[in-house]
């Protein structure tokens, strides 16, 4: 079983934005600490679960559980269901990849158990661009 760790981060509304992979599991050990084009917390946390999605699809076709401090991303998994269009876009992607694993489960976890990612994301705010 892959564990996938997801933040998303923002420095304003919209601002510098980062995200935050930590995948462990089946002998993997993975961070992913990435610069994204600036947005809003949620689409940031969004485009974290995407990118963590098609990082574990590389690793596995198992059973992948995925853990986010976002409310609003873990209940939109699970209702399969946002209002906001880009959003869509990405749930869309999120739920095609979720999919292809044998068995997927998205939890909420509290900030404290999630600050590696967490960590992760806010590195990823302070990165130059490209």
């Amino acid at each position: 079983m892959l564990e996938v760790y997801v933040d998303g981060a923002s420095a304003g509304n919209p601002g510098k934005s980062g995200i935050g992979i930590f995948i462990k599991g089946e002998g993997h050990h993975l961070k992913i600490s990435e610069r994204i084009e600036p947005t809003n917390n949620h689409t940031a946390e969004f485009q974290a679960l995407l990118r963590g999605m098609e990082e574990a699809a590389k690793l596995t076709t198992g059973i992948v559980s995925v853990r986010s401090d976002s409310q609003v991303v873990v209940m939109a998994v699970e209702k399969e269901f946002v209002k906001n269009e880009y959003h869509k876009e990405l749930l869309t992607k999120i739920l095609d990849i979720a999919k292809t694993f044998d068995f997927f489960f998205i939890k909420w976890i509290p900030d404290e158990e999630n600050r590696a990612a967490d960590a992760l994301a806010r590195e990823a705010i302070h990165k130059k661009e490209n």
